[in-house]
């Protein structure tokens, strides 16, 4: 069984003259992206591999959950592929992943993260998080899925959503 965590950065700062690529979390991200990684292992969530947008945000994001999960958290592989992209996009990213991986986290932005979100929720997955992922996809949102297909072919309705958290 495959673990496939998805996350949304922390609430991010809007700092004037920032290019959008080099926004920082704000004050309540930073308190906001730990709980991430706090509800990661309170699930026994902990990812061998961890994906990240280049962006700012999304690199203080993973930097947080990272040091929640302490030695058990791998280094993130930062990839600009990740950056505003598509579900189509985030979904190219994850199927390039060596099978060997069972469990992986990917940190990136809206609207692709909540996109890809809804189209791999299989018909199995917890009725509840989908509805409360569909509706709303806050900063530092983040979905728990399973699956027994390899990464190289999750597209669409294969993963179960196990359950969406949301903090803050």
């Amino acid at each position: 069984m495959r673990k496939l965590a998805i996350v949304r950065h922390a609430t991010a700062a809007y700092p004037r003259d920032v290019p959008d690529h080099e926004r920082p979390l704000s004050s309540f991200g930073h308190e906001q992206a730990p709980q991430a990684g706090e509800a990661l292992l309170k699930e026994g969530w902990v990812p061998e591999a961890v994906l990240v947008s280049s962006a700012l945000r999304t690199r203080q994001t993973a930097a947080w959950i990272g040091k929640a999960l302490g030695e058990k958290g791998p280094t993130p592989r930062l990839t600009d592929d990740l950056y505003n992209a598509s579900a189509e996009q985030i979904l190219a990213v994850v199927n390039a992943v060596p099978s060997t991986v069972e469990s992986l986290l990917v940190v990136t932005h809206m609207p692709g993260v909540q996109e890809t979100a809804m189209r791999l929720a299989s018909a199995d997955s917890d009725e509840d998080a989908v509805m409360d992922m569909a509706s709303s996809y806050p900063p530092a949102g983040l979905c728990l899925f399973e699956t027994q297909k390899p990464w190289a072919e999750l597209d669409g309705r294969d993963a179960e959503l196990r359950r969406f958290l949301t903090f803050g």
